[in-house]
């Protein structure tokens, strides 16, 4: 699923301009995220640690571009219009091929004709190069170490810290925030948008003490399929919902760092503690989980207790959060998830 989402691949040459300092390529990672930022957020130069070595920004970057799934979105919400962006490819998109809530924002600054590239199949190296940028930010990314160093030639680049598309909602954020020197007011964006969600859960007691997984099923083919981890961000988002992974999906994990695990559909048994199911389909996967004599048996499936995501629709892209989208869904999200947990407290 993730490549299909976020398809990343090599294509095209770039072109050289001349740009504040880019960052090192060589490999470390034995530090943690709380001290990979070595600068605050007003002083000049920020050091940014992070897979590929380090990128030091020397100055208040003016010409921002943000590249791959909603890196855009922090730094629209910090109030600086990037001169360059990523097409969204998953979910309902505007006419100009933007999350809703990032054309939303963009409109809210006064820019309605953004630059958006089209690098759903790979980098448009030349049109980033033509957006003359100070910066280019890519926190959240599966972007690979030649795609850094090629990007690094245009200007200083800041990558994902230690794990391709691991980069939560809240990292992604003071990432970014910091990159272009308000690390503070990215923090009070985290701070912020965690009290919005305290406040919209007290609104649904019904949601607590339940546990809750998402998973990619193919109504084509149900013989394997696959259940996001914690290490993803749409798994991590429902936790951030309040709601609990269930054990029997964690105890499938070899690693915390994995993003999700496979599971067999003569396995699907196992999932007995599966209050509630988020999954990427229509009524008519819900229909094939019910006849199905195996998947059928999976209490969420039992209990009607599953919140279908059409792939077109808006929660298909909010469900992988970003500090745009959370304010601008959240709602439709906790809703769809409360029905799912009426049915069970039906039963």
């Amino acid at each position: 699923m993730r490549g299909k989402i976020f398809a990343l691949l090599m294509t095209l040459t770039i072109l050289a301009t001349t740009v504040i300092g880019c960052g090192t390529s060589s490999k470390s990672q034995e530090t943690t995220n709380e001290n990979q930022v070595e600068s605050s957020s007003t002083e000049f130069p920020i050091t940014i640690k992070h897979a590929y070595g380090e990128t030091t920004i020397t100055s208040q970057p003016e010409r921002v571009v943000t590249l791959s799934w909603a890196n855009q979105d922090a730094i629209l919400a910090l109030g600086v219009v990037p001169v360059g962006v990523s097409a969204a490819n998953f979910g309902m998109m505007s006419e100009n091929n933007l999350h809703l809530w990032t054309e939303e924002a963009f409109n809210n600054l006064g820019e309605t004709n953004p630059n958006v590239f089209n690098d759903e199949t790979g980098w448009d190296y030349e049109a980033i190069a033509a957006a003359q940028p100070d910066i280019i930010v890519a926190s959240y990314s599966g972007m690979t170490e030649e795609e850094y160093n090629l990007l690094s030639e245009i200007a200083p680049v800041i990558p994902y810290l230690e794990t391709a598309w691991k980069t939560n909602w809240r990292e992604q954020t003071i990432t970014n925030a910091t990159a272009i020197g308000k690390k503070e007011e990215g923090e009070a964006l985290v701070e912020e948008t965690d009290a919005l969600i305290s406040d919209k859960l007290a609104n649904y007691p019904e949601l607590e003490g339940k546990s809750a997984a998402f998973f990619w099923i193919s109504q084509d083919d149900m013989s394997t399929f696959y259940a996001y981890l914690p290490a993803d961000p749409r798994a991590s988002y429902l936790n951030d919902l309040g709601f609990t992974t269930p054990d029997s999906i964690l105890s499938l994990a070899s690693s915390t760092e994995d993003f999700s695990v496979t599971i067999s559909r003569e396995n699907a048994e196992l999932l007995n503690d599966v209050d509630i199911m988020v999954v990427y389909g229509d009524e008519g996967l819900l229909e094939a989980l019910k006849a199905d004599p195996l998947m059928s048996q999976i209490p969420a499936v039992k209990n009607d207790a599953v919140v279908l995501l059409d792939s077109t629709s808006t929660l298909a892209a909010a469900t992988t959060p970003s500090i745009l989208s959370i304010p601008y869904s959240i709602d439709e999200y906790l809703s769809a998830l409360s029905e799912a947990a009426k049915n069970i407290d039906e039963e």
